[in-house]
């Protein structure tokens, strides 16, 4: 039996608080605690509609978490997940966030896209080929995290899910049109943090391209009967690992060849 639409609303109105008011929370009551992915993705978008009517904005793009090994096995959670991205938390080059709005604040160097045309869910499946040919620019991005739960692996997926798994914003850097004769699985990422580097990756980490995970989200936006929309961007995933930051560091996420962005805490 899926969850009641007073269930919905319940988790809905909690999550709203933890994200407006801050945390940490311990977990969602089992009265309206998400069992499965569907629950999750059905809280989600409630959650998405009361925090854009609430001053976050519209949806503008979305994040996917858990693309790549490393990723999975430090989160305990073996299969990709999405969450939305508003208007209002996205910066340009270089962003400036209060350390304090933050329960626990981490950065995440990705390869970002924005799509020139949609992905309708009526022409599934999608492959890496047909999303490329939906893709405009593609850009060096920091997707900023919180891990608004006292526990996250204790919660688990459905309940992470719930809350746009993990989502707090991004920053993105310089557009890069001319892109179609790089080779996007073998470009190298990397984040400092206060001028060292402490950590690097591979985009073919993100599962063997970028690309995949993207045709991943398309495939699961259509099952959900869901498409992505023109002008929207796409954080596909992590290169190297999460990284948690403390106030006053500043970090610096570069993918060699594109560029870099900056977040200020």
């Amino acid at each position: 039996m899926s969850l009641s639409a007073e269930a919905i609303n319940q988790a809905t109105l909690m999550l709203e608080r933890l994200r407006l008011d801050g945390g940490p929370l311990e977990a969602l009551p089992d009265t309206c605690r998400p069992r499965d992915i569907d629950e999750a993705y059905a809280i989600q978008g409630a959650l998405n509609k009361r925090l854009g009517d609430a001053g976050l904005g519209p949806v503008v793009g979305h994040k996917i978490g858990c693309t790549n090994a490393r990723m999975q096995a430090y989160m305990g959670i073996h299969h990709p997940a999405s969450g939305a991205v508003y208007q209002r938390m996205v910066k340009n080059q270089r962003g400036e966030f209060r350390f304090d709005t933050f329960v626990k604040p981490g950065v995440e160097c990705e390869l970002a896209v924005r799509l020139s045309t949609g992905l309708p869910p009526e022409r599934a499946p999608y492959d890496r080929t047909s999303v490329a040919a939906a893709v405009d620019c593609i850009m060096p991005s920091f997707e900023i995290v919180d891990s608004r739960f006292s526990d996250f692996r204790a919660v688990g997926a459905p309940t992470l899910i719930a809350d746009d798994f993990f989502d707090a914003g991004c920053v993105l850097g310089t557009p890069m049109v001319n892109w179609r004769s790089l080779d996007l699985a073998a470009l190298n990422g990397s984040v400092s943090i206060n001028g060292t580097v402490v950590s690097t990756g591979v985009s073919g980490q993100v599962m063997g391209h970028p690309f995949e995970a993207l045709a991943w989200l398309a495939n699961d936006f259509a099952r959900r009967g869901r498409g992505l929309k023109a002008g929207e961007f796409v954080l596909t995933g992590s290169i190297a690992d999460v990284i948690w930051v403390s106030q006053g560091d500043v970090a610096v996420g570069e993918i060699a060849g594109l560029g870099s962005v900056t977040a200020r805490f």
